[in-house]
């Protein structure tokens, strides 16, 4: 069976100028469009019910499905979405998959079925029959946050690999060696990518990740819990603990809190995705930080580009390191305590 990508190819033009034939968008030369009928009568292709369902006037409508509306992360960037899109004249009906696939595929049909004019996700599980349907139709959307690879599809994200090793050379300057992660689902792409930038930080100062070291939580703060109580009942518990994200720091927290243990006399505690409560936590956290709110502007000009016939573009954008004081950190910035009492005290790998 022919797809959209087929279709592309025999006509010599882009995917997104095939959808918007599809579409009846206005902005499609004559040729352009003549080819492309040509194409998909020649390979007998049908656009299935979901790309049809935005082969209709234009709604001014755009469709968010995030992954966690409790996700302060996610708060923000939906704001900065809704902004913006209000900026460019549009309205946005907004989806909470509750990071479980079966509401995230909820939330998309229920936005098709609206024919909204594009769609925006951050997704929460890449093996959606529905999501890959609906990409491949010709749906117009945009991957903001997280993606699914091998989708032509544009990607708003920020890339925290340099963070993660700046969080690293930190916590070793620091005088820890015993470091720790709570990784996120190995199924999203931020899951996967935060526990490999780890890894390879880990290396370049030829420190270990052993197995008892990788926690599997779910960007929920239950997990980050438990999975540091797991951390602290081991005969060699981690000197510090990187949570992916941030609600599975303040599990994290919560979990150090209540043994009667102090962050970071105890045991030192950062975090992916820093959000405004760590300022006021006690004490407050080292995160690495993502330009939350010009991801979503971005994700909202990709997606409204693709909508009117201009060329989408896929943009990554940097984030940094927020140092404050969760790491053993003075408010100078040098170690809480002396990189002498590490060495002599200390066992390392």
């Amino acid at each position: 069976m022919a797809s959209i990508k087929d279709v592309a190819a025999e006509a010599g033009v882009s995917v997104a100028t095939v959808s918007r034939v599809l579409n009846d968008h206005p902005s499609v030369s004559e040729d352009a469009r003549a080819r492309v009928l040509a194409a998909v009568e020649a390979l007998g292709y049908r656009p299935n019910a979901l790309a049809r369902s935005l082969r209709t006037d234009q709604t001014r409508t755009l469709g968010l499905v995030i992954s966690d509306v409790m996700n302060p992360y996610f708060t923000t960037l939906a704001r900065s979405v809704e902004e913006e899109a209000r900026a460019l004249g549009y309205s946005v009906i907004i989806g909470n998959a509750d990071e479980r696939p079966d509401l995230q595929d909820h939330h998309v049909r229920t936005l098709l079925d609206r024919r909204i004019d594009g769609l925006l996700v951050s997704p929460t599980d890449g093996r959606s029959q529905l999501m890959l349907d609906a990409a491949r139709g010709g749906t117009p959307m945009v991957f903001v946050d997280r993606w699914i690879p091998g989708l032509d599809v544009p990607v708003v994200r920020a890339d925290g690999r340099a963070a993660v090793r700046d969080l690293v050379s930190h916590l070793y300057g620091l005088g820890h060696r015993r470091l720790a992660i709570i990784a996120g689902p190995a199924a999203t792409t931020t899951g996967s990518e935060r526990v490999e930038a780890f890894r390879e930080a880990l290396a370049e100062y030829g420190l270990p990740l052993p197995d008892a070291y990788i926690g599997q939580g779910d960007f929920q703060a239950a997990s980050g819990r438990r999975v540091t109580d797991a951390f602290l009942d081991l005969a060699e518990p981690p000197e510090a603990v990187f949570a992916a994200d941030n609600l599975m720091a303040l599990g994290a927290l919560d979990a150090v809190r209540a043994r009667g243990m102090r962050v970071p006399q105890d045991i030192a505690l950062a975090a992916f995705d820093d959000i405004p409560w760590f300022t006021h936590t006690d004490p407050p956290v080292t995160a690495v930080a993502q330009p939350t709110g010009e991801l979503g502007r971005a994700a909202v000009r990709a997606l409204v580009d693709l909508i009117e016939g201009r060329p989408p573009q896929s943009v990554t954008l940097a984030a940094h390191l927020v140092v404050r004081r969760s790491c053993g950190e003075n408010p100078d910035g040098t170690s809480a305590r002396a990189l002498s009492e590490n060495s002599t005290n200390r066992s390392q790998f």
